[in-house]
């Protein structure tokens, strides 16, 4: 149901922007009550621009995951960067997430630099409270009233979902009235093809992050439905280097089996069907200098 007859509905989109490992999925996921973004704990997670919808009472809220805002250094980092910023030039409202327990540092800096100069202001949603003394969370909260840019403040734990709803509740009431664009039930707009590849490379993030380096992608290359009603699914981790392959494939190929398994698991719980996941590892030198890449990611490719 779309709204009552006596209240109108409201529709907009929400941009959420941060600092690298701000803790932006994991407020997505926490938003919307199911996980649609990856979460790992190697910063610069996120690369394409994730899409989840939440509803709160007669409004629909379409929240905009970006990549982390940073100083970029090679083509992929730009890239990233680039499409957070047309995330938040393209919503109705931005919300401005900051790790507490860091504080304001030179990301945050730059972010706030370049809000200004866009003319825009923010929701502040300051993440991570569970972490912080309460004596910190308000001299962090005056220093960033005191830059001019935040419309208001929320105290936050996207984790422990402690004043999450309060922040939904306000986004709700601050979104333009307007219909609805997607269906009560949907709570993203990325395809399945790309949510089965971003549960492969996060599995891939959780058992290597220590061992393999952000030259990695994830592709699906192959979607077969079954007259069963399962799926099959084909995919490609591309590695830039040789030796990152064998580290992908792990002695006797257990490693690769173990993100197999893992993979297959979610995306059988997200999918609700039997999932036959066959992933093959592939050495692609500059992948990550492939217009290709970039467009099925969603990002731009940028000089």
């Amino acid at each position: 149901m779309s709204g009552t007859a006596t209240e109108a509905t409201r529709c907009g989109f929400i941009a959420l922007i941060g600092a690298p490992n701000a803790g932006k999925s994991t407020l997505l996921n926490s938003l919307v009550g199911q996980k649609v973004a990856i979460v790992t704990p190697k910063v610069q997670t996120t690369r394409t621009r994730l899409t989840g919808i939440a509803t709160y009472g007669t409004s629909q809220l379409i929240f905009v995951d970006t990549p982390g805002i940073f100083r970029p250094r090679r083509r992929l980092e730009r890239a990233m960067v680039a499409t957070a910023w047309r995330g938040a030039e393209d919503a109705d409202i931005v919300v401005f997430l900051i790790d507490s327990k860091g504080g304001l540092g030179a990301d945050e800096a730059r972010i706030i630099d370049g809000l200004r100069e866009a003319g825009r202001s923010a929701i502040v949603a300051l993440n991570k409270i569970d972490l912080v003394r309460r004596e910190h969370l308000l001299e962090l909260a005056a220093r960033i009233d005191e830059t001019g840019i935040a419309r208001e403040i929320f105290m936050i734990s996207a984790t422990t979902g402690d004043g999450v709803m309060d922040l939904k509740a306000r986004l709700a009431a601050l979104v333009p009235e307007g219909p609805w664009l997607y269906p009560a039930d949907q709570i993203t707009d990325v395809t399945s093809r790309v949510l089965a590849a971003e549960i492969t490379r996060e599995k891939v993030f959780l058992r290597l992050h220590q061992e393999l380096p952000y030259a990695i992608t994830v592709e699906t290359e192959n979607w077969e439905e079954r007259d069963d009603g399962s799926v099959a699914i084909s995919q490609v981790i591309h590695v830039s280097k040789a030796s990152q392959k064998g580290i992908v494939i792990g002695k006797g190929g257990r490693t690769l089996k173990a993100i197999g398994e893992a993979a297959r698991h979610e995306m059988e719980l997200l999918f609700e069907r039997r999932v036959h996941l066959f992933l093959f590892v592939r050495v692609t030198e500059k992948w990550s200098e492939s217009r290709e890449h970039y467009l099925a990611m969603g990002l731009e490719y940028v000089a």
